[in-house]
């Protein structure tokens, strides 16, 4: 089980705290960042670590043990300060980021980082990979279950629709994909770019149970990843979130994609989100 167990008062704070090492995280990188995405993902990723999965720092190689795929691997800088809030490295690995022979590199890296369970970054992979994992579980007989977080404009690789009819054919229910459906990409708007909507009909014409929840919205997140059923398909839960959400003049801005904050950006961020 999940050593944390958090109340959504104690995961509210988590996720402040959480934001609060983004910033300074992305404000430090000499190479940039991709603040908006990493801000976006923020209430999923606190859920799941404080939360839901069962998995811990001390455990990262039992067999048992839940696995995390962060199949949108720009946003590595908001899962390194997630890791580094539930232990599974010191907070003073965060300002190396993206530094030469750093820990911490601009994508997930699983030969560098405690925690890390796949190597991510070319978009698309996550998915497959989980598959194979909780296709692996079911014929060892593990209760493991397998969590992937997928951007948006991610899904138009069609790798994933590839694995998505892999896992709906050998009835993964130990397969969960969270959707960060920020709505926002690269260069604009996901819609405008390559449009995915509708995108429940399409997950469920590939035989796969659809929920959706407020992404940003915690008691939401943690409401919908507690009440799935495995029902011998597997889970897709469409998080509705907004990219840079928790800073005003970051939230819902495109070119926040992979931009840092600057000066005094930085402060103006780190006061909006003072503990309350």
């Amino acid at each position: 089980m999940n050593p944390f167990q958090l109340s959504i008062d104690e995961l509210e704070k988590k996720a402040r705290s959480i934001r609060r090492k983004i910033i300074r995280l992305n404000a430090g990188s000499p190479a940039g960042g991709h603040t908006g995405a990493d801000l976006s993902q923020v209430e999923i990723v606190t859920a799941l670590y404080f939360r839901i999965l069962n998995c811990a720092p001390d455990r990262t190689t039992d067999d048992d043990r839940d696995i995390y795929i962060q199949s949108k691997g720009h946003a590595a800088g908001g899962y390194y300060c997630c890791l580094a809030e539930a232990g599974y490295f010191s907070p003073d690995w965060l300002p190396t980021y993206q530094h030469n022979d750093s820990h911490l590199p601009g994508h997930p890296v699983r030969q560098k980082t405690p925690g890390v369970e796949l190597n991510t970054g070319a978009l698309g992979h996550g998915l497959p990979v989980a598959v194979g994992m909780a296709l692996a579980a079911k014929r060892d007989g593990s209760a493991r279950k397998v969590f992937v977080l997928t951007g948006d404009g991610e899904l138009a690789e069609g790798s994933n629709w590839e694995a998505a009819l892999v896992a709906a054919h050998y009835q993964l229910d130990n397969l969960i994909v969270i959707n960060d459906k920020n709505s926002l990409q690269l260069a604009g708007a996901t819609q405008d770019i390559m449009k995915t909507d509708p995108l429940e009909d399409k997950w469920k014409a590939f035989g796969l149970n659809v929920t959706h929840c407020e992404g940003n919205d915690l008691s939401s997140v943690v409401n919908t990843l507690e009440s799935l059923k495995a029902e011998g398909s597997p889970n897709v839960v469409i998080a509705n979130t907004v990219k840079g959400a928790g800073v005003s003049f970051i939230a819902g801005r495109p070119e926040w994609h992979h931009r840092v904050p600057k000066g005094d950006e930085v402060e103006r961020a780190l006061k909006e989100l003072e503990d309350v």
